[in-house]
């Protein structure tokens, strides 16, 4: 098997997560390399929607570095800015949200705002919600991307940015007024993970190759469930990795980066 990066393992379950003919709001860098990792194997009928406005563009001037880069706009079907496409999101018409984070807990919340004192006083400021909050809240469901570290997988956020299913009591997200059934998958290089339809709590469904849901529970700060049937992530092939490092990423933005 290739040698393959944290970011390329993360980059390719997310493509796998996604399904043919559907529709996916991405955020910047990892969602954008999945959405067209998945277009170019599997699902050739997948839409990006992007923050700045277009919807299903043609990324064949190269992977837009941003979501208001002009190349997400090439030959897009739908182009009028970004209180219109957050408005097909709220008439449903995203089926994916795609987003990232700094700390999230076992409801699937997400916080990117501050890590550490206070909202005037952080420790650690982080870029905010951006269209985060509300992809969240609209679209049916969502995905989210996160290294895999016990100060990010949290029992309690020090700011709650990007809603999930709230405490966990039921109709928790209707009460709330927002839409959409909430958190689907959390990616990470060494699991992934889904929620539990009861109890709304995380939930272990993959390891990476040659770890143990013991080895995921101690990077993980509050108590996962288990899935009966745990499985072992697939690993991308050397055509997978082709297809990242040359088609989606070749100048290596996104996939290149280590973990800090």
């Amino acid at each position: 098997m290739t040698e393959y990066s944290p970011f390329e393992m993360i980059a390719f379950t997310g493509s796998r997560i996604l399904t043919d003919n559907t529709t996916v709001f991405v955020g910047t860098g990892l969602p954008i390399i999945a959405s067209i990792h998945a277009q170019l194997t599997h699902a050739p009928g997948l839409a990006m929607i992007f923050e700045a406005g277009p919807l299903a563009p043609m990324l064949t001037m190269g992977m837009p570095l941003s979501v208001g880069d002009t190349r997400a706009c090439h030959k897009a079907c739908y182009l009028k800015g970004l209180s219109s496409v957050f408005e097909l999101t709220q008439r449903g018409h995203a089926d994916f949200a795609f987003i990232g984070g700094a700390q999230i807990d076992m409801y699937g919340n997400v916080n990117s705002t501050f890590e550490g004192g206070s909202y005037q006083s952080p420790k650690t400021r982080f870029p905010g919600s951006g269209g985060a909050g509300a992809m969240a809240a609209n679209c049916e469901r969502s995905i989210i991307i996160m290294a895999l570290e016990p100060r990010r997988f949290t029992p309690k956020l020090d700011f709650l940015t990007s809603i999930g299913f709230g405490d966990g009591s039921p109709g928790y997200r209707e009460k709330s007024g927002v839409l959409g059934s909430g958190p689907y998958r959390v990616i990470t290089n060494e699991a992934l993970f889904g929620f539990d339809d009861e109890t709304r709590r995380m939930t272990l469904l993959e390891v990476q190759r040659g770890k143990t849901a013991d080895d995921i529970q101690r990077k993980v700060g509050f108590e996962l469930l288990i899935s009966p049937n745990l499985g072992e992530m697939p690993e991308p092939s050397e055509v997978d990795l082709k297809l990242l490092r040359e088609e989606c990423d070749p100048e290596g933005y996104f996939l290149a980066r280590k973990l800090r």
